[in-house]
């Protein structure tokens, strides 16, 4: 298929430039115009892509040069953009950073893989002329990459503006389309891992909507519509995804735990499932007291931690969640979902009871434990993996586990090839039909996750003749 919605990717100097800012601003700004823009986020993230979600009010899907391949990315970016009138792809980390020397799987990289103009943000906090020295470096660093545009963030007045303008438009032949003034405070709110989930963020939808005003008076909306339409064809090998398989079974229940406390769920995971033929049944661990009829379930990550007194309120559902787990209930359980299934999390000097299925604690810490993409190597067969499998995925997280005394710590199937995992080593709690994990899975990579989900949904359909 031939491939031309319009689009344009948000990159920046380094990390905390304000790119996340610009990219939510012209996402909501655009919304607000009546347009559909499908958002994208570079690597392996949640909650800026929520962000991204919730200002562009369509779902944000990830690219992930490490985890997927070239032909992947496309297929995925063109099947997905081709439903909208505006495709926003924000980078991550630095233009150039990539994982080694060369840069590989970089912003800069996904954006030539996508022949998609760059918007370059540049944060000009105490720095004048030397802004245009960056921006000529950016541009003579790899002159096949198509920096269409810079927008400068933290400008101190109109003197500062102008000054750094001129230089840098004399300097490259790239036009500046905007210059965000330095704020008084930061308008996205900041947590041990980042921004806060938007979900858990009581003004979030009045700070997009300042954001999107700020953005649209500050920035040449009309110029950074002009360049993502002058992005141009590419060519994708197909117009839609095909079906994951021949679905396993009808009427498959998964249930999803989805609140403020898990959050982290890759919405291509969710479809994988449905595609399979799962009925996506979705559980709030705080607040909902009985659990429906299930046949798998699948928690994500997120910050039980910040939730901890809430979950370990809600006595009814925790009990018939581990009664259900002890009769088998398949789960896939990833670093938070972890967490959940273990006796205690241990946060800020407190100590908050969770579900007791694994003879485990888990104590959050003051820096991560475990952050960065991660390999694991499955050594013996598990519910949802056979011994040899490769798994490519991330992690991050502050939680330190602690295997305690008592019959239920369950054993862990796999060996840490990249990353920390549990302790350095090893990974891949299994206990019954548990697979707890740091690792977070994208489906996208990964084909076999969703297969052996639903399998073992199957199965135990089957065993307690659910269907």
């Amino acid at each position: 298929m031939s491939f031309s919605t319009p689009r344009i990717t948000i990159v920046a100097t380094r990390g905390g430039s304000g790119k996340t800012l610009l990219s939510l601003g012209i996402a909501r700004c655009l919304a607000n115009k009546g347009m559909k823009v499908i958002p994208f986020k570079k690597g392996p993230d949640y909650i800026d892509a929520a962000w991204l979600a919730k200002a562009a009010g369509q779902p944000c899907y990830n690219l992930d040069p490490y985890l997927m391949s070239s032909e992947t990315i496309l297929n995925s970016f063109c099947m997905r953009g081709q439903n909208g009138s505006f495709c926003l792809v924000e980078g991550n980390r630095g233009l150039f950073d990539g994982v080694d020397e060369q840069g590989s799987r970089s912003s800069a990289e996904l954006a030539k893989l996508l022949s998609s103009p760059v918007i370059l943000v540049m944060d000009a906090t105490k720095a004048t002329r030397t802004m245009a020295a960056l921006a000529l470096g950016c541009k003579i660093f790899d002159p096949d990459l198509n920096i269409a545009g810079i927008v400068l963030n933290n400008i101190a007045n109109t003197r500062h503006k102008r000054l750094i303008t001129t230089t840098i438009e004399q300097a490259t032949g790239i036009p500046v389309l905007g210059a965000v003034h330095r704020l008084k405070e930061d308008p996205m709110p900041m947590r041990h891992l980042g921004i806060t989930p938007y979900n858990e963020y009581e003004n979030a939808e009045k700070n997009l909507e300042c954001i999107a005003a700020l953005i649209n008076e500050q920035v040449n909306m009309e110029a950074i519509l002009k360049t993502a339409a002058s992005a141009p064809a590419i060519e994708c090998a197909a117009a839609s995804q095909p079906p994951l398989h021949t679905p396993v079974k009808d009427h498959l229940q998964i249930g999803i735990l989805r609140d403020a406390a898990f959050q982290f769920y890759y919405p291509e995971n969710l479809e994988a499932l449905e595609k399979g033929g799962a009925e996506l049944v979705f559980i709030d661990a705080i607040s909902q007291q009985t659990l429906p009829p299930l046949h798998a379930l699948y928690i994500g990550g997120g910050f039980p931690e910040t939730q901890a007194v809430r979950l370990s309120q809600n006595l009814s559902l925790m009990q018939q969640l581990s009664a259900a787990i002890e009769n088998g209930l398949p789960v896939y359980a990833e670093c938070g979902g972890l967490m959940y299934l273990g006796r205690h999390i241990h946060w800020k000097g407190m100590k908050h009871l969770m579900l007791q299925v694994i003879d485990w604690d888990f104590i959050l810490q003051d820096t991560p434990v475990g952050h960065g993409y991660c390999t694991l190597e499955i050594m013996q067969d598990t519910p949802f993996y056979k011994a040899g499998t490769l798994l490519k995925g991330h992690e991050f997280h502050y939680s330190r586990p602690v295997p305690l005394d008592g019959r239920n710590s369950g054993s862990l199937s796999a060996r840490v090839v990249r990353g920390h995992g549990f302790d350095g080593k090893s990974d891949g709690l299994c206990y019954k039909n548990i697979f707890g994990t740091y690792l977070h899975i994208h489906a996208l990579s990964h084909s076999e996750w969703a297969l052996g989900l639903l399998q073992k949904a199957s199965d135990f359909a089957e065993q307690t003749r659910y269907l």
